[in-house]
């Protein structure tokens, strides 16, 4: 029986090295840990990172490539106390260089995939996890086999990470996550089949909290960890029959891609349990073709990075409700909020905010974006804003209907522009849309279509708008639709609005 007494996840680990020391932890290709393998090399790390100064609440970043050695240095910086700033090698270098100075960090871990946004005065800070990249050689940086860390003590609420949003809103803020919100996270999984006998693929990069969420759950409870550099769809279901995966954590586009493959009923994927999806609509014809076609059961988390609360909806249980993201979680408080900051009665529409064990503490140095997310009840209670608008049904499970940012005002109407691309997704010539508002002189703004034809399709889009166009309402009608090869997504499947919005507005309309 696991024992649910909160502590550092990275003293877990040193309980599955002792009790299980040749089970494989962590796996990529041919590099493999077990857990005695990754125990000690998370001393090395924290021995190192203790021996450079790095006291419990300093931060450490890493940026680079998925791989069991970056889940290590993650995890010894845990054990070292350390904050850990997981950062993405697919943003600009202005955009890296600002993460940086935000997370303070006093050490940064790169690859070659990150080296050309390493600005110069800061490479001295850096420790080189390949031959392309700047600073001091890994091998040469970490500490003795022999060395053992300092002890530490974490407190619930001491910070455990610094995850940036993705950005397709703006500049990335820092999400501070408390050790408690991970450990939530790991107990959540308890429920879910993972333990020792486990195997789950992750197809996702360790800086986003779509893997982290169901890394440390898969990891801490003493399963093994199969990780992908890069995801692709047939090498997924390869990699998933090849290990007998149990689970797996992918976002929707994901899902898409490999229910779409002529191969998929091929695979042999009877060993899987249950798999996970968060970050993105989930539409429920998709759910219900992996409902149908792939083993094991199938759950939908409906959260943010700053927590707050979180939405489960076990869809292999609840096939009249996959239009929803479901029902909040035990211990989780959802509620939905007008303009005015008040609580809306059951069916109407409202912000949806949400209040829960595993909350954010703040954004990063940022203490009007923090004061900006909190809404707080009469009584005082802290809630955290989603900008989602949504809808309970009487049953409690809830329905989103869009981003409330995506929202557009249109002579005073409110256009949801998910309402507008599902309507596109149900032409026969569409793969993919995103529908974006843009400002109009005589609307105030007005909806504009962006659409990816299916494959063989030679439809016009001016045929397509003038199909959507008499199927909406008046006030929903599109002023504009392109036709574009594909949308601009971030790595975990995010359509970024803000670069479709100003790609029109610049007059760069492909």
């Amino acid at each position: 029986m696991f024992d649910r007494t909160f502590r550092n996840i990275s003293d877990v680990i040193r309980e599955h090295a002792a009790a299980r020391p040749q089970q494989l932890a962590l796996v990529q290709g041919d590099h493999r840990l077990t857990f005695d393998e990754l125990d000690v090399m998370m001393d090395r790390v924290a021995v190192a990172l203790q021996r450079d100064g790095l006291r419990a609440g300093h931060v450490m970043a890493l940026c680079g490539s998925t791989t069991p050695q970056q889940a290590a240095l993650f995890l010894g910086g845990l054990r070292a106390g350390s904050v850990v700033a997981p950062l993405a090698s697919s943003v600009t270098p202005p955009i890296f260089a600002s993460m940086l100075r935000d997370a303070g960090a006093r050490l940064i871990f790169v690859d070659a995939t990150a080296a050309p946004l390493v600005p110069d005065h800061m490479k001295a800070q850096c420790v080189a996890l390949d031959a392309g990249a700047p600073g001091t050689p890994f091998d040469e940086w970490i500490a003795a086999r022999s060395a053992v860390p300092l002890p530490v003590t974490v407190k619930p609420e001491s910070p455990f990470n610094i995850i940036y949003s993705s950005g397709t809103t703006g500049t990335p803020k820092g999400v501070v996550q408390p050790h408690v919100m991970r450990w939530m996270h790991m107990l959540r999984g308890t429920p879910y089949g993972y333990g020792p006998d486990a195997v789950t693929v992750l197809a996702t990069p360790l800086y986003s909290n779509t893997t982290l969420v169901a890394f440390f759950p898969a990891l801490g409870l003493g399963g093994t960890v199969v990780l992908m550099a890069k995801f692709d769809a047939a090498a997924f279901l390869a990699l998933a029959e090849r290990h007998r995966a149990t689970h797996t954590m992918l976002v929707p586009v994901q899902y898409q891609r490999i229910m779409a493959l002529p191969e998929f009923d091929r695979h042999d994927l009877s060993s899987f349990r249950m798999k996970f999806c968060t970050s993105g609509p989930f539409t429920a014809a998709l759910k219900a073709d992996v409902i149908a076609r792939w083993a094991g059961g199938l759950i939908e988390f409906y959260g943010m990075t700053e927590g707050g609360g979180t939405c489960i909806l076990e869809a292999h249980r609840h096939p009249d409700k996959l239009h929803t993201v479901g029902r909040p979680a035990e211990g989780h408080d959802i509620r939905l909020i007008d303009d005015d900051g008040c609580a809306v009665a059951t069916g109407e529409t409202g912000e949806v905010v949400g209040h829960s064990p595993t909350m954010m503490t703040e954004y990063h140095n940022q203490p009007q974006w923090t004061r900006e997310a909190e809404w707080y009840t009469p009584e005082g209670k802290r809630f955290i804003r989603t900008g989602d608008v949504g809808r309970f049904d009487a049953d409690g499970f809830l329905t989103l209907i869009d981003r409330k940012k995506d929202m557009i005002i249109s002579g005073g109407f409110n256009v949801y522009s998910s309402d507008l691309e599902a309507q596109l997704l149900k032409h026969a010539a569409v793969h993919d849309a995103a529908v974006v508002g843009v400002p109009s002189a005589q609307w105030g703004e007005t909806p504009v279509a962006f659409v990816v034809r299916r494959g063989g399709q030679d439809i016009a889009a001016t045929d397509l708008r003038e199909w959507i166009n008499g199927r909406v309402g008046k006030t929903q009608r599109l002023s504009d639709l392109l036709c574009v090869d594909e949308l601009p997504r971030n790595s975990i499947g995010k359509i970024l609005k803000r670069e479709l919005r100003e790609r029109y507005l610049s007059g760069n309309k492909k």
